[in-house]
């Protein structure tokens, strides 16, 4: 992960291109999408979002190393790379077709769907959870939803920054994400794994909930929550998929930027983020909301988004004011998701060149679009976003998958050939 081939062709190291990865992964789909997980599709919500991480890896891997071996790098330096190259590469011109459709809903996922409303919508709600709860100081009013100076406040500071990132490309994109994906995920670990501890004695009850239900959800909580195993499936599937993205094919477009010969280190690389975005992270925020008993007010309404997951801190950080852990929730969120603002800026203006070639005048005309989307976020419903999001996600992954299964056999032998050549080399290093 650390390894940095200075010798090999691309614009970032490889932790570079893992912490932009990383920066689009991590967001509010870990705080905000478990919490909606779980109220829509009960605690056994969570155990099906763990399924589709664990088989996300090997999904992951085959991306990582796909954008790697298929990318383009052109005349100045810059790496042209992702499912776009590697559909059309790979599986030859004829399908340029299906590369073309990848590359229109990877623009459009990412200035309407995941980059932009998503992420900015979670930021404005914690903030204003923690600011202004009981909406006592309302700015203006759309369509008699009332919206708090709080809301308008911080939208703004949060559009004000996205744009003097993004208009700096991918260079600044890796750099600002370098310093804060590594510092927020720390923290958020530390705060969960901290509350955690601190309910130990409950941790084995809500593990065993968690896997009762994923499977007969009514016979933990009787048919009247009208809670299905398929509904458990569905929401902990999409919320997971989500969160890490894999199969998607956002994250080769960031791992094809790095510098490196090999296409299967890189893909070992690209699927740490897999784990660590959802076996880590999600199943820490998971495990908070459902042992500290905030799932059930999720489950009947009475809290949502990030208001729930807002509750499980305060309910099980006993040693900490409840002000203080809602602070330290709003801290941890504004960062998740403004650096996925960020990642996915990235990604869908990687389609958009894809699509138009690498015009600058259709590259800032697309980034003040994006920061005007990021701008207007917090003013849609959180139901509205949510949908939103879910389409161009399945939109997405849909001519991804296809060019997944179509490269298999390509993944598998130059990964064996791989792992041969170098304990063929460990063999050599032993014998001299």
């Amino acid at each position: 992960m650390f390894m940095d081939e200075t010798d090999g062709a691309g614009e970032v190291s490889s932790f570079g291109a893992l912490c932009t990865a990383l920066s689009a992964t991590i967001g509010t789909g870990n705080i905000v999408g478990v919490a909606t997980a779980i109220a829509a599709g009960g605690p056994g919500a969570l155990f099906w979002m763990e399924v589709a991480a664990f088989f996300g890896m090997a999904t992951k891997y085959a991306e990582g190393f796909l954008a790697v071996k298929y990318r383009k790098i052109d005349q100045n330096g810059k790496v042209l790379g992702g499912p776009f190259h590697y559909i059309e590469n790979g599986m030859g011109p004829k399908w340029k077709w299906l590369a073309v459709l990848f590359a229109v809903f990877g623009t459009l996922a990412g200035i309407m769907g995941t980059g932009t409303i998503t992420q900015i919508n979670g930021i404005t709600s914690s903030v204003n959870n923690f600011f202004d709860p009981n909406a006592s100081n309302i700015a203006f009013t759309i369509g008699g939803n009332g919206y708090t100076w709080a809301t308008v406040i911080s939208g703004l500071i949060i559009t004000l920054f996205t744009a003097l990132v993004v208009i700096g490309g991918i260079k600044r994109i890796s750099k600002v994400s370098e310093i804060i994906v590594p510092f927020m995920a720390v923290l958020y670990f530390i705060v969960t794994f901290a509350l955690l501890i601190c309910n130990i004695t409950k941790l084995p009850d809500a593990i065993v909930l968690v896997v009762k239900s994923a499977f007969n959800p009514q016979a933990v909580f009787g048919g009247t929550v009208g809670i299905t195993m398929r509904m458990a499936m569905q929401k902990g599937i999409a919320r997971g998929i989500f969160s890490n993205e894999a199969g998607l094919g956002s994250a080769p477009i960031a791992a094809a930027a790095a510098r490196t010969k090999e296409p299967v280190r890189q893909g070992l690389v690209c699927m740490t983020g897999t784990f660590f975005d959802t076996i880590v992270i999600c199943t820490m925020t998971g495990l908070s909301i459902i042992l500290t008993g905030s799932y059930t007010n999720a489950m009947s309404g009475v809290t949502k988004g990030a208001g729930v997951t807002t509750e499980a801190f305060e309910n099980g950080l006993t040693f900490l004011p409840n002000n203080i852990c809602s602070f330290l929730l709003m801290i941890c969120l504004a960062f998740f998701a403004f650096t996925t603002i960020l990642g996915w800026d990235y990604y869908s203006e990687k389609c958009l060149q894809y699509l138009t070639g690498d015009k600058k005048a259709i590259m800032m005309t697309f980034r003040v679009l994006y920061i005007l989307a990021v701008l207007v976020g917090p003013y849609l419903t959180v139901e509205f976003v949510w949908t939103v999001a879910d389409i161009f996600n399945g939109l997405m992954a849909f001519p991804n998958l296809i060019a997944l299964i179509a490269l298999s056999g390509v993944v598998a032998k130059e990964t064996k050939d791989y792992f041969n050549r170098l304990k063929l080399e460990n063999q050599i290093v032993k014998t001299k």
